[in-house]
């Protein structure tokens, strides 16, 4: 309790800080609104799932999937299940979620790229039957994901995909999902919402350009003419930055065929006063 309350109290925003708790703790205002200030569980899923919700409803779309990669103990997946139950109920748009693992833990690196000094093989072993039995509808795609990845979509035949979380940790492994962005363009939607969790960490992880997740988002761009993996700037710049605002990305698609598909306010005309 102490160490709570140093910590509110050394918040730059310690009164906002603690509206929001208590906002996510009782869940006071509506669903939308609690995701707009970030005042729920792993606001990082609850901003995505509900904004690629949205892009959705506003295209027309039914349905959309939204994909982990790198599920660990399962405690995202059940979040994302939570967070989308609470999207569709307030938007009319299904939601399938899929989690991609091994189920067996971080195989070994493959060499520096993949951090050695700061993930060993084995690190987050999944309890499978124990995470089944928490799950309601989210689907576990379990093995390799070079193996699992390319039959995902015979299999499974999922709706287009419009939120991808990536936590697979390791550069090689995230090179390896990066390449669900190939598949054909109806499991995609034309922009999709992306969360990449290891890309800030702290002076142990020391992330930066030329290892790991932000190494991988590099390659990706310089290998694909049309398609772009970039940072949400609007996030960046509100008054009150959180931390997984810098996580949060966008894949965008230019050849996609319902990319220039107006979706925006038809009113922006903007009149002349005297």
């Amino acid at each position: 309790m102490a160490n709570q309350l140093l910590r509110l109290l050394l918040h730059p925003y310690p009164l906002r800080t603690a509206t929001l708790g208590a906002m996510r703790k009782f869940d006071l205002g509506s669903y939308e609104r609690r995701v707009q200030l970030g005042a729920v569980q792993r606001p990082h899923y609850g901003y995505c799932v509900w904004n690629a919700a949205l892009l959705a409803r506003r295209l027309g779309v039914p349905k959309i999937s939204v994909i982990e990669f790198g599920v660990a103990g399962g405690n995202g997946l059940v979040s994302l299940e939570q967070h989308a139950l609470a999207t569709t109920e307030a938007l009319g748009v299904g939601i399938e979620i899929y989690g991609f693992d091994t189920g067996q833990g971080l195989p070994e690196p493959i060499d520096f790229r993949d951090l050695p000094y700061h993930w060993k093989s084995g690190f987050f072993a999944m309890d499978t039957e124990a995470l089944r039995n928490r799950l309601d509808f989210a689907q576990l795609v379990l093995g390799e994901v070079s193996e699992t990845l390319p039959t995902f979509t015979d299999y499974f035949d999922p709706a287009p995909i419009g939120v991808v979380i990536q936590d697979f940790d390791y550069y090689s492994s995230t090179v390896t999902a990066l390449q669900l962005f190939d598949v054909d363009e109806r499991f995609r939607m034309p922009r999709i919402y992306s969360y990449f969790d290891d890309i800030i960490g702290s002076e142990v992880e020391l992330y930066n350009d030329f290892t790991g997740e932000r190494l991988a988002i590099a390659e990706f761009n310089a290998e694909h003419e049309t398609q772009k993996i970039s940072k949400a700037y609007h996030l960046l710049a509100k008054r009150v930055v959180e931390p997984w605002a810098h996580q949060i990305f966008s894949v965008h698609d230019f050849a996609h065929s319902r990319y220039n598909e107006f979706m925006s306010d038809e009113g922006q005309q903007l009149p002349l006063f005297g």
